[in-house]
């Protein structure tokens, strides 16, 4: 199988810090590959080396079946990087920074030019073309990041964070646009402080911790591995909470956990009979006249997974 990029065994340390502990991944061309992690994990020093901004201590990788460090200045030909910060030269205008870069990369001025209002189309910020960088608002900014990203067409894009800080809506936004670059055929690794996020955009997730991959897998392949399905309740009134506990461990065999906002989750063990077990909980309840506002049967969130296999609430930076 070819991949758009592959890692092998990678080590990096600084000083007696080890960030990356025999890291391996790889992603197929066309294909999102979320990586999550806690902090410090060692996500942003995985693709500082693909990026060829670090050398590894150990390990190989390769882009483009290139080697990042014999070949450094060939693979930086076929990449785009997006870090977690925006980039752009502020006191230049959007058009402005994309062209600075085309020229940078070699194109033609007229190249550039066309090329630079092609990508101020696709993001959606042609009225803003002829604005100063300093007055777009943040999720401006990153769009102009991630088209700057793609200035010279890379077949493979690192995307380190780039929607944090966005508000839900441009989050949304933005995941629209890195869609786009698989569905055109690009090939994006994408770190993430969000799990909805991974489970959104990335056809497959790597979970790293401790500078080592502990999980690989589609989303659905890591759901599974918190035990099945979930059934999810909650009482119109939450003065029925420890009723509907009572009732749920009753029919699921195990006592539910409760949640934010008034939810009470149980685990299903016997994935094969989990609808069954659901049936059983729906006439339970209907049968001790309790309303709910709130009944269903789900594979697990990535929240549940990460916790399940770090041992943290969520991957922060």
């Amino acid at each position: 199988m070819s991949f758009a990029f592959q890692a092998e065994g990678l080590v990096k340390t600084f000083g007696k810090k080890t960030a990356l502990a025999g890291v391996d991944l790889s992603a197929r061309p066309g294909s999102i590959l979320g990586v999550l992690g806690p902090n410090g994990a060692g996500k942003t020093t995985v693709i500082r080396i693909l990026a060829t901004l670090l050398r590894p201590d150990a390990g190989r990788a390769e882009v483009g079946g290139l080697d990042v460090v014999r070949q450094a200045a060939q693979v930086r030909r076929l990449i785009g990087l997006t870090g977690q910060y925006a980039s752009v030269d502020e006191d230049l205008t959007g058009t402005e920074n994309l062209v600075l870069l085309g020229r940078l990369l070699g194109l033609g001025k007229r190249a550039a030019v066309e090329r630079a209002a092609e990508l101020l189309d696709r993001f959606e910020l042609t009225e803003a073309g002829e604005q100063r960088a300093k007055t777009y608002s943040g999720g401006m900014r990153r769009r102009l990041d991630l088209a700057a990203s793609l200035i010279g067409e890379p077949g493979v894009i690192f995307l380190d964070e780039p929607t944090t800080g966005l508000d839900p809506g441009k989050r949304e936004s933005l995941w629209a646009m890195i869609r786009s670059i698989a569905d055109g055929g690009g090939t994006v690794l994408l770190t993430t402080q969000y799990l909805e996020e991974a489970d959104a955009l990335a056809d497959e997730i790597t979970v790293i911790d401790h500078g080592r991959v502990i999980a690989h897998g589609t989303p659905a392949e890591l759901k599974q591995i918190v035990g099945g399905q979930t059934i999810a309740v909650r009482p119109k009134d939450p003065a029925d909470l420890t009723r509907v506990a009572e009732i749920t461990a009753g029919t699921v065999g195990r006592k539910p956990e409760a949640a934010a906002g008034g939810v009470l989750t149980v685990p299903v063990a016997d994935a094969a009979a989990a609808h069954r077990t659901f049936a059983d909980t729906v006439r339970a309840l209907s049968e001790a006249g309790v309303e709910v506002a709130e009944l269903s049967l789900r594979l697990p969130s990535m929240d549940e997974v990460f916790f399940a296999l770090t041992g943290e609430k969520e991957p922060v930076r």
